[in-house]
């Protein structure tokens, strides 16, 4: 990898030369704990100090504004900044859409939030859910915007509409490659939202960069997000959220662990060895979650570790095993049951997956590079329609 190169934030940016037209407008701000600047200070404070009396209320995504709440479906209520005195309206808890209410008192909703670049990480959708409600209430969106830090490299099929959810509302790769202005660009245009929006895009970045080229901290965006490792493996290990493996919740490495009381390590490692897998080493090992699955219990599975970032497909390895396993285990393997993130019918792997038909297909042993190269037409079109919103090289 290069040495970093000098990145400014959109919030750094954003603070250094305000636009004309933000002057007296009323500030809302979409953030959470992370939302700091490269030298760990809050959005918030940044915010404050530039524009004194002009941020009237704060919104937090999923997990919570301190990013407390473990895991999915657990709530946030609306609360109190202790360090503002603000509002802060929870959007990930009575409600995962603003109501029209919570903007009323701010012309320019500012959002600042740290996105891992995988399409079933919910911040994204909460963006998406604010356009459409400031497109109702003629609230502007300015997006401050931050790298991705997966890059811009795209793996995996494209999201059926079928099997749209809070884990992904537009036709994106489970790996979408856009940052989180980009992304919000694509689905204001592509869904017809038409809310006034606006970016600061981030200065320096190029696509072509993962996180630790950017030089800048990491700063946990979810409490099971602990760094650029777990992201790095995320698009593919979150596939065990829709089963009854182990994703490592309740251990130290979340994402990176993952397994099952049943699972026989040696087998298990004798099929990998003959699997187009690159980048990466399966790590055999016991661990016991202490909260979630299998909470207390001995959990047989590996530890994920990357070797070679540019070459690791984490899609493709968490299908993989996806194939794999059940077939290994078919009386202890089980698919998760609903609900899942607010779905009370549909599969919650079929939701993971944005697609039944992949997982009918891994049902029925369909040869995993065969499936990703039906995949290729899909993602020439999703590329046409990204070029259109890029905007950075």
């Amino acid at each position: 990898m290069s040495r970093p190169r000098k990145i400014r934030l959109g919030i750094e940016e954003l603070v250094a030369a305000p636009p004309q037209w933000l002057a007296e407008l009323r500030l809302g701000l979409l953030c959470n704990q992370a939302s700091t600047d490269q030298r760990f200070v809050h959005s918030r404070d940044l915010l404050l100090a530039r524009f004194p009396g002009r941020l009237r209320c704060l919104f937090s995504p999923q997990h919570g504004f301190f990013s407390e709440k473990q895991d999915n479906m657990i709530e946030s209520a609306h609360g109190i900044d202790p360090v503002s005195g603000l509002p802060v309206y929870s959007l990930y808890g009575e409600t995962r859409r603003p109501l029209h209410a919570m903007f009323d008192g701010i012309d320019v909703l500012l959002v600042d939030l740290v996105d891992v670049g995988t399409r079933v990480y919910t911040f994204a959708w909460t963006v998406v859910h604010c356009l459409e409600v400031a497109a109702e209430t003629g609230v502007r969106v300015v997006i401050l915007d931050r790298p991705n830090p997966l890059g811009g490299r795209v793996e995996g099929n494209l999201l059926k509409s079928a099997w749209s959810s809070f884990v992904g509302l537009y036709p994106v790769p489970m790996r979408h490659g856009l940052t989180l202005a980009e992304l919000a660009l694509l689905c204001n245009r592509g869904m017809g939202i038409g809310a006034d929006l606006s970016v600061v895009p981030v200065r320096g970045w190029r696509r072509d960069m993962l996180f630790p080229q950017t030089g800048i901290p990491w700063v946990f965006p979810s409490p099971n997000m602990p760094s650029f490792a777990t992201a790095l493996v995320y698009p593919g290990q979150v596939i065990w959220e829709g089963t009854n493996l182990s994703e490592g919740r309740g251990t130290t490495l979340p994402f990176e662990l993952f397994g099952a009381p049943f699972i026989e390590l040696d087998e298990v490692l004798t099929l990998l060895a003959g699997m187009a897998l690159p980048g990466c080493v399966f790590r055999p090992l016991v661990f016991e979650p202490c909260f979630g699955k299998w909470a207390g219990e001995p959990c047989q599975g590996f530890q994920l570790h990357v070797t070679d970032p540019d070459t690791f497909l984490p899609y493709r390895t968490g299908l993989a095993l996806l194939q794999l396993l059940p077939a290994l285990y078919p009386e202890e393997f089980r698919y998760k049951e609903p609900p899942y993130e607010y779905e009370f019918e549909r599969l919650p792997m079929d939701l993971i997956l944005g697609d039944r038909q992949v997982r009918i297909a891994l049902e029925e042993g369909v040869d995993l590079l065969e499936l990703e190269a039906s995949w290729q037409e899909d993602l020439a079109r999703y590329g046409q329609e990204c070029a259109e919103i890029l905007l950075y090289h």
